[in-house]
């Protein structure tokens, strides 16, 4: 057995030995990812995650370069993927967002816009965000993810555009067998594809600015059996009230018309009245924001601001009364 086989070999065993530590760390990232989107109403379609195979890592670990020299003096320490994390959201704007969210979080040790490495070069083609991530030494984190502290993750941010381009691209090529005299006609048409989803993106983009330029002053017929004010007309709401802000996911504005039920609040007009009592550049300004937080998130800041310790005592926030208390210390100090 040659020395690079040896070295191989010896790699494998060591991950093999720690695989199980790996994935409950990939669902540890994947729990923390989502915990950190959900706290800043950023909207996403899926996180998910998953932990290197051992095949795929010998795999990886064995590749070498055109001149037949290992891509990797050490595979165990130089594969970083070795747990992965995918966010899929549904435009190029949450793309930046989640991007700038994980920033102000978490320690980036590396971070590629493949698209727009893409783009330079005159090209059409896969199109992702990839960082990564570990936790910050100074920051630290929450003390159910204490045990992440070790590990890196390679997250990947796209659009679900970008996602089912990358998908069947990998499908077809990875996984079918493509004659030859197909193959150059096969890449023209991915590549067309791909300029048209870029297109399509383009545009689902320009829909939600000119949906966001228009509403706050349409209200959906009321449902006189549900006293929530409902999350569409919420929606529409916010979208009005915080111009700059993006979406949030449809189930948590659900979620806040719950809140604004336990506060007493049941339709538009009495939280309108009682927005107009905050100093929301204020807010902003002391909650420091990196990341463009959504709607829902700005709107739970407010209550935070107006309501204090009564909005933590509510039944519906139970499950991060502790968040809250930072959140409603930084608020106190400016």
């Amino acid at each position: 057995m040659s020395d690079d086989q040896e070295r191989v070999r010896d790699a494998v065993q060591r991950y093999a030995a720690v695989h199980g530590a790996v994935q409950e760390a990939a669902d540890g990232f994947v729990a923390m990812t989502t915990a950190l989107l959900d706290d800043a109403g950023i909207n996403y379609v899926s996180v998910t995650g998953r932990a290197k195979t051992v095949a795929s890592f010998a795999g990886k670990a064995a590749r070498t370069g055109p001149d037949g020299t290992p891509l990797y003096d050490d595979p165990f320490e130089q594969i970083t993927d070795k747990v992965g994390v995918r966010v899929v959201t549904y435009l190029r704007d949450d793309v930046t967002a989640v991007a700038d969210l994980l920033s102000d979080q978490l320690s980036v040790l590396d971070d590629r816009d493949l698209g727009r490495e893409t783009a330079r070069q005159g090209r059409f083609g896969y199109a992702s965000r990839h960082l990564l991530v570990a936790i910050d030494r100074i920051k630290g984190a929450p003390a159910q993810y204490e045990g992440l502290k070790g590990f890196s993750a390679s997250v990947q941010v796209r659009t679900i555009l970008q996602h089912a381009w990358a998908e069947f691209e990998h499908d077809i090529r990875y996984k079918g067998t493509i004659p030859e005299e197909h193959v150059s006609d096969l890449d023209r048409r991915f590549t067309l594809a791909a300029g048209l989803l870029e297109l399509a993106d383009r545009e689902f983009s320009e829909i939600r600015h000119r949906l966001q330029a228009t509403m706050g002053g349409h209200a959906l017929p009321a449902d006189d059996s549900d006293p929530r004010i409902s999350a569409a007309d919420l929606a529409s709401f916010l979208g009005g009230q915080f111009t700059d802000a993006g979406w949030s996911r449809t189930d948590h504005y659900a979620w806040i018309s719950g809140l604004l039920l336990e506060l007493g609040i049941t339709s538009l007009e009495e939280l309108a009245g009682l927005l107009q009592s905050i100093d929301a550049p204020a807010i902003n300004a002391r909650m420091g924001y990196r990341y463009p937080a959504g709607a829902v998130r700005r709107l739970d800041d407010a209550l935070l601001a107006v309501f204090g310790s009564r909005y933590l005592g509510l039944h519906g926030n139970a499950h991060r009364e502790a968040s809250l208390r930072a959140r409603l210390d930084k608020l106190r100090a400016g």
